[in-house]
C-alpha cells in the first residue's frame, strides 16, 4: 500500500509539472502584450521605450521564456505566487480570497450530486421498468445534455426576475449572513450539480443492475433478508466502485464549470478571476490559479484510488 501511494504521488508531481509547463507556454503564446494592457493608452503614448522596458523588467517579462519559467517555479516553491499585473496585488492573496468561494460552491455541488445521484440511481435500479425508473432515467438524460450556462440564464430569468424567489447574483460568506448566503448559492450550486447528479444517477443504476444479478444477491433474497439490508450491506458497497471513480472525475468538471457559473451569477470566485486574467494576459494569476486547481484535482484522484481498497477488499495494491 505504501509503495502504491508513493508511486501515485510521483505521478501526481509529474502531472503538475506537465500542467505548469503547458499553461505557461499557452499563456505566453497568446497574442498581445500584458504591459501594454496594463498601461492605459495615454500612458503608452507618453512613456518612452525605456520606461516601458522598466515596467517589463519589473514584472520579469524581459527575460527568455525558459528563465521566466524556472524563476516562476522557484518562486512557487518558496510560497511566492508573484504579483498580478491587472490587480497590482500578490497573487497568493488573490487566490486566498477567491478560492474559498469556489470551494464552497464546488463542495456543495459535489455533495448534492453524490447523495441524490446515488439515491436516485439505486431507486431506479430497484424499480427497473416501473414508472419511477422511467421518470428518473428521463430526467438524468436531460441533466446530462443541458448546458450549465444556459440553465443558469433560465434560472436567473424565471426564478430570480419573474418569481423573485432568489437573488440573481452576488456572494455572501455563510459566516457573515448564513440565510442570505444560502439563498445566493442555491441557483449556482444547482447549475454546477446538474450534470454530476445526472451522470452519477445513471452510473449508479447501471452498477446496481449488474450487482443485483450476482449469485450472492440472489442468495440473500432467497434467505428472506429485507430489501434495505440487501441493498445497504451487500449490493451498494460493490456497486459504488465505478461511481466513486466518476465522482472523482466530477471534481474537475465542477471546477471547470465554475468559470461559466461564476461569470453568469457574478460570483467573485477563482473561475471569474481566471476569465478576467486571461483577457488581461495576467500571466501570474492564470498560471498559479490553474496549478492550484490542478493540485486539487490530482489530490482528489489520489484519494479516490486509495478508497478502492476500502470499498472492495479484493483489490490489493502491489
Amino acid at each position: 500500500m505504501t509503495a502504491y501511494i508513493v508511486r501515485r504521488l510521483a505521478q501526481a508531481l509529474l502531472v503538475l509539472f506537465i500542467v505548469s509547463l503547458l499553461v505557461f507556454l499557452v499563456m505566453h503564446l497568446l497574442p498581445g502584450d500584458p504591459i501594454l494592457i496594463y498601461l492605459s493608452e495615454q500612458d503608452v503614448e507618453n512613456l518612452t521605450p525605456e520606461q516601458i522596458a522598466y515596467y517589463r523588467h519589473q514584472f520579469g517579462l524581459d527575460k527568455p521564456l525558459p528563465v521566466q519559467y524556472v524563476n516562476w517555479i522557484a518562486d512557487l516553491l518558496h510560497g511566492d505566487f508573484g504579483i498580478s499585473v491587472n490587480y497590482h496585488e500578490d497573487v497568493g492573496k488573490l487566490l486566498a480570497e477567491r478560492l474559498p468561494v469556489t470551494i464552497h460552491l464546488g463542495l456543495l455541488a459535489l455533495l448534492l450530486a453524490s447523495i441524490f445521484g446515488i439515491l436516485t440511481g439505486v431507486l431506479a435500479a430497484l424499480r427497473r421498468g416501473k414508472w419511477l425508473d422511467t421518470v428518473m432515467t428521463l430526467l438524468a438524460n436531460i441533466g446530462i445534455t443541458i448546458p450549465v450556462f444556459w440553465l443558469g440564464i433560465l434560472m436567473i430569468y424565471g426564478i430570480g426576475l419573474e418569481l423573485r424567489w432568489l437573488p440573481i447574483c452576488g456572494y455572501t460568506s455563510p459566516f457573515e449572513d448564513f440565510w442570505l448566503s444560502t439563498k445566493q448559492v442555491i441557483m449556482p450550486v444547482l447549475c454546477l450539480a446538474v450534470f454530476a447528479l445526472a451522470s452519477t444517477a445513471r452510473q449508479t443504476r447501471s452498477s446496481m443492475l449488474e450487482v443485483i444479478r450476482q449469485d450472492y444477491i440472489r442468495t440473500a433474497w432467497a434467505k428472506g433478508l429485507r430489501e434495505q439490508t440487501i441493498v445497504t450491506r451487500h449490493a451498494l458497497k460493490n456497486a459504488l466502485i465505478p461511481v466513486v471513480t466518476l465522482i472523482g472525475m466530477h471534481v474537475r468538471r465542477v471546477f471547470g464549470g465554475s468559470v461559466f457559473i461564476e461569470t453568469v451569477f457574478n460570483i467573485p470566485g477563482v473561475g471569474r478571476l481566471m476569465v478576467s486574467s486571461v483577457l488581461g494576459h495576467d500571466y501570474a494569476v492564470v498560471q498559479s490559479g490553474v496549478l492550484v486547481i490542478a493540485a486539487i484535482v490530482v489530490l482528489t484522484n489520489l484519494i479516490v484510488d486509495i478508497s478502492y481498497g476500502w470499498l472492495d477488499p479484493r483489490i490489493r495494491y502491489g
